[in-house]
C-alpha cells in the first residue's frame, strides 16, 4: 500500500520532478505554493504525463516510460478530491455521493465515517465550506478508489472548519485502508495529519 514516484515534467518555466518512495499511510507533499505539488497529483491521476519517469501506486505500474506503459485515468482507480468540491449542483448530496459508485452499499459507513448522513437530502448550494469537502471525500471514497489524492482539502476554510475536515481525515487515514496522498503548504495541516512528509522544494 505505497507510492513509488519518479518523474519529471516540463511546465513551460517550471521543471517539476520528484523522486519518493513511501509506504502505507498519508503521506503529504509540503512545499509552497507554485512548484509543482498539484502537478505530481495530476501525473499521477494520469492528468498530465510525465516526460519520464514511473509511478507505481500499491504495486500496480501506472506510469513506465521506459516500459511504455500509461494507464488512461479512468482505470487508475484514483479517488481524486480537488481543491475545490465540484460538487454537482442540479443533484442532492446522497446522488453526489453515488456518482461513479457501483452501488450504495458503502453509502452508510462512509457517511458514518464522515459525519454527513444528515446531509444526504440537502442541495449543494446549502451546504457550508467543510460541509461541502466533506460529502467531496465521500463522493472519492465512494468511487471504489485504490488510492486517494487530497489537493489543499483545507483550503478557504475558517478554523472551525479546518478542524472538522481534519478530523475526517484523520477517520479516512486510519480506517479506509488506502494510501493517500496529500498537497498542502500548511505545516500545521502537515504535521497533523501525516504518516510521513515529502519536503518538496
Amino acid at each position: 500500500m505505497s507510492f513509488e514516484i519518479r518523474v519529471e515534467k516540463r511546465l513551460g518555466d517550471v521543471a517539476v520532478g520528484i523522486d519518493v518512495d513511501v509506504g502505507a499511510g498519508l503521506t503529504v507533499l509540503f512545499g509552497p505554493s507554485g512548484i509543482g505539488k498539484t502537478s505530481v497529483l495530476n501525473m499521477v491521476a494520469g492528468l498530465i504525463r510525465p516526460d519520464s519517469g514511473r509511478i507505481v501506486v500499491a504495486g500496480r505500474v501506472l506510469f513506465d516510460d521506459d516500459a511504455g506503459i500509461d494507464i488512461v485515468p479512468e482505470r487508475r482507480r484514483a479517488g481524486y478530491v480537488f481543491q475545490e468540491p465540484r460538487l454537482f449542483p442540479h443533484r442532492r448530496v446522497r446522488a453526489n455521493l453515488l456518482y461513479g459508485a457501483r452501488d450504495d452499499g458503502g453509502l452508510a459507513a462512509a457517511a458514518a465515517m464522515l459525519g454527513i448522513g444528515h446531509l444526504l437530502d440537502r442541495w449543494p448550494r446549502t451546504l457550508s465550506g467543510g460541509e461541502a469537502r466533506r460529502v467531496a471525500i465521500g463522493r472519492a471514497l465512494l468511487s471504489d478508489p485504490a488510492f486517494l489524492l487530497l489537493d489543499e482539502p483545507l483550503s478557504s476554510l475558517d478554523r472551525a472548519r479546518r478542524a472538522e475536515i481534519m478530523d475526517a481525515i484523520v477517520r479516512v487515514r486510519d480506517e479506509a485502508g488506502l494510501p493517500i496522498l496529500m498537497v498542502t503548504h500548511d505545516p500545521d495541516e502537515a504535521e497533523r495529519l501525516a504518516t510521513r512528509i515529502v519536503r518538496v522544494a
